[in-house]
């Protein structure tokens, strides 16, 4: 598959909003490019698997409304994109989706710039909603996220501390799965990943982390407050 995808625009349609896609998985990229075509005034301009694409792509002309970015890419944190595009594009807007929606995930996402946080189990008429409301300069979280994201923004609710700053949320999330007791090939079936992003994605917890091995982040994860679901070894 392409690493990235660039879609002719609706010429002569002033008011279309046009939308660029960034997200590693292919099924959800699938979908989600099929649901923007069916909608009236949306346009997919372009459609990337990757932040390293996706710095591509905006390093060219592309004339772009919207981009529609994962949290998590394979090569780095959505997060982090968001920031460096917003940085050169001050007038883009990002709507973030992700598989979960945590307070810790939507204040980074906020911070970074994007104006909408969105869940991947939305139904279509509320991610078409989102995209409108985000292309038109509003604010899209729900009702308890938003109330939760601003008290902290503002300091009017003390931070809840995050374990491993350093990492990116994807990381957090594996290195909980590992110190769950989950292997690779079951945390890979867990967060639709392949077992290869998994394995380089606890090589690089290690390495950040400064731990020895996978005992040793299972220890140092489990100190932290991580691993405290209801998984355990297969078998």
């Amino acid at each position: 598959m392409s690493a990235a995808s660039v879609h002719a625009a609706e010429p002569g349609r002033p008011g279309t909003v046009r939308v660029v896609l960034v997200d590693d998985h292919p099924v959800f990229r699938i979908g989600m490019a099929a649901l923007l075509g069916s909608l009236d005034g949306i346009a997919l301009v372009g459609e990337v698997e990757s932040a390293r694409a996706a710095r591509g792509l905006f390093a060219g002309p592309l004339a772009a409304d919207v981009v529609l970015m994962d949290i998590d890419l394979g090569d780095g944190s959505g997060i982090d994109l968001t920031r460096d595009l917003l940085r050169d594009r001050p007038g883009l807007r990002v709507l973030m989706v992700s598989m979960h929606e945590d307070d810790d995930s939507v204040v980074a996402a906020v911070r970074a710039g994007a104006r909408g946080f969105l869940v991947k189990s939305a139904p279509p008429d509320a991610v078409e909603r989102a995209l409108r409301a985000v292309a038109a300069g509003e604010m899209i979280l729900s009702p308890a996220v938003a109330e939760r994201a601003m008290a902290y923004l503002v300091g009017g609710a003390p931070a809840v501390r995050l374990p491993f700053p350093q990492l990116t949320p994807r990381e957090r999330e594996v290195l909980d799965l590992v110190a769950r007791g989950l292997d690779n090939a079951r945390i890979a079936h867990r967060l639709s990943l392949s077992p290869k992003t998994v394995r380089n994605t606890v090589a690089t917890v290690l390495a950040k982390l400064s731990l020895r091995d996978r005992a040793d982040a299972i220890v140092s994860a489990r100190a932290e407050g991580l691993g405290g679901g209801a998984d355990g070894p297969a078998g």
